[in-house]
């Protein structure tokens, strides 16, 4: 739901409904502040938070001593990165609450900007009282000591996170960011190189070790590590800075000022907070990176992924659009436009997006795939199937990363009827990984809908259950596959767990309904059919469901020992 759409229907609630001979009247009508505190409480839990603002900012110039109202729209506008407002707001908060994690830390980077840094520590010292509040008064800590030159106060100030063996890389890395921004090559190359070692696959660790590498005329080492990170992962960043390292561009460094390395800790934290309980604060705390950095693009990236995480697709566009044209990183930016538009329901722009990076990199690996999974949402998968075998052919020594654009080419091949392609993609796919539980279900399930290579299909299935054990769909392919095979029992035991997992999927209780059938169960068999009627089943499938309701199953046909043969197909 967009935020003007949101606006108009909470106000529709608070100010009820509207004759046109009473337009007039509601220009010049405002919503209560109790129901400006509704409406905005109603927004907030939606994460629309421009709206949530603008009710709450209503409520609380009604009601401007109501601490929870203060806290409430401090946040917000944070969230929304307006800093001087929520600086504003961080004030009056402490006055009801001197130790606000939040509000400190904010009013903690105001002094650092200002480069009072004693002022700054206080305040972060007065946020340290939850793990997270430790974590981020540590490292904001050390790099105000950085402002003033100190790097063994810097560096004491990280010592304090051995009390959570679970911030060592933090330490590491921000140990070895300190000591480089101060000059001590010895201690930032022995911090860099632990902090390597710790989480070799971190981009930010990569980036900045090559980074100190370059600059201290080491650049054969630093294109050994930007190779080592690109055999698993095409970080357009690390592909930028190993093309500019071949042709001897000297970096500047990683970390220029001790602002940007305040804004760097809190791109570490935000970038570590990914669960749903989390997801909020690395919001506000990537807000804060913005405030300080000068490495933009990659912030705003971090941004648009966090709108997007919080299904705030309109927030996640607009942030992306901040990436600069020239930036590495834009390419990757517009493909998450056209998904944030995708999910938008604007797909024909969301196809020209990615139509457009593809025109301009025709090579862009990423971008093709991403437009064949466009089509594939969209249903439209001979145009998916045409754009995968586009990226395969792209593909020169594959890798186990690659194992999903085959099973995506075998999915699209497979809704177009054409199974020997469809199975060549997923057998090819497993052969890059052949633990993939989503791949082994797929052509396992598949297989038993065509009675081929059963005695296979089970087996993969079977694996599947192993790997996802709570996954209602291959719960459902293990139960369908013994329903295939007779053993209607097993059938029973599997697909009843299928539902609970799954309790509206019209197919699973379809499943469920024909295994209960042929176990005698008839009753409850035309029960879950009508329950699969009822779930909204695709046309073609409702034609079947109702058949069954009227009539049950045929008599069951006996399965033939040509179906159980491994490699052999029924056509």
């Amino acid at each position: 739901m967009t935020g003007l759409l949101l606006r108009a229907i909470l106000s529709l609630l608070l100010l009820g409904p509207l004759s046109a001979a009473g337009a007039s009247a509601y220009e010049k009508t405002e919503p209560s502040s109790s129901g400006s505190y509704l409406a905005g409480r109603s927004a907030a839990k939606l994460r629309d938070n421009d709206a949530a603002s603008d009710f709450l900012g209503h409520a609380l110039k009604a009601d401007s001593g109501n601490p929870l109202l203060v806290e409430k729209v401090f946040l917000l506008e944070l969230s929304e990165g307006d800093l001087e407002q929520a600086q504003a707001y961080a004030r009056e908060v402490l006055k009801f609450n001197s130790q606000q994690r939040m509000a400190r830390i904010v009013l903690g980077l105001e002094d650092f900007r200002a480069r009072r840094y004693e002022d700054a520590r206080k305040n972060f010292a007065q946020a340290a009282y939850t793990p997270v509040g430790e974590l981020t008064s540590a490292l904001l800590t050390a790099w105000a000591h950085a402002g003033e030159g100190e790097l063994n106060l810097a560096l004491k100030a990280l010592d304090r996170l051995d009390r959570n063996e679970s911030f060592a890389n933090f330490k590491s890395f921000h140990s070895g960011l300190v000591a480089d921004y101060l000059g001590n090559a010895i201690r930032a190359e022995a911090s860099y190189r632990r902090a390597y070692e710790e989480a070799g696959s971190s981009l930010r660790v990569t980036q900045a070790y090559g980074n100190f590498l370059e600059r201290s005329g080491r650049a054969t080492e630093a294109q050994k590590i930007y190779r080592s990170y690109l055999d698993n992962d095409e970080n357009p960043l690390i592909v930028a800075a190993l093309d500019a390292s071949l042709k001897n561009q000297k970096p500047q460094p990683f970390v220029p000022t001790p602002g940007a390395g305040a804004a760097e800790a809190l791109f570490s934290l935000a970038t570590s907070m990914t669960d749903e309980q989390s997801i909020d604060v690395a919001l506000l705390y990537t807000q804060l990176a913005l405030s300080l950095t000068s490495d933009r693009p990659v912030v705003f990236t971090l941004l648009g992924d966090t709108y997007e995480d919080m299904k705030r697709y309109d927030k996640a566009i607009e942030a992306y659009e901040q990436v600069p044209k020239d930036s590495p990183l834009r390419p990757n930016a517009e493909m998450e436009i056209a998904v944030s538009l995708q999910r938008l329901e604007r797909k024909e722009e969301a196809l020209a997006v990615l139509e457009g990076v593809i025109a301009s990199d025709p090579k862009n690996y990423d971008a093709i795939v991403t437009l064949g999974n466009l089509y594939r949402n969209n249903e439209d998968y001979a145009n998916a199937a045409r754009v995968y075998d586009d990226a395969i052919a792209l593909i020169t020594a594959p890798v186990q990363g690659h194992w999903r654009v085959y099973y995506y080419d075998g999915i699209a091949h497979e809704r177009l009827k054409q199974w020997d392609l469809a199975e060549k993609s997923f057998r090819r796919a497993l052969e890059l990984s052949p633990e993939e539980p989503s791949v082994l279900n797929y052509l396992g399930y598949s297989m038993i809908e065509k009675k081929i290579n059963l005695t296979e299909a089970l087996d993969m299935v079977k694996k599947a259950v192993e790997l996802r054990p709570n996954d209602g769909y291959i719960i459902d392919s293990l139960g369908w596959a013994y329903y295939q095979l007779g053993d209607y029992e097993q059938a029973v035991t599997h697909i009843e767990r299928a539902v609970e997992l799954l309790p509206a999927d019209p197919i699973i209780a379809e499943h469920l309904g024909d295994a209960y059938w042929r176990v005698g169960r008839r009753l409850e068999a035309k029960f879950q059919w009508q329950h699969a009627r009822d779930n909204k089943p695709e046309p073609e499938d409702l034609k079947r469901i109702v058949e069954k309701i009227s009539n049950g199953l045929p008599d069951e046909q006996p399965v033939t020992p040509a179906q159980n043969t491994p490699g052999q197909s029924n056509g």
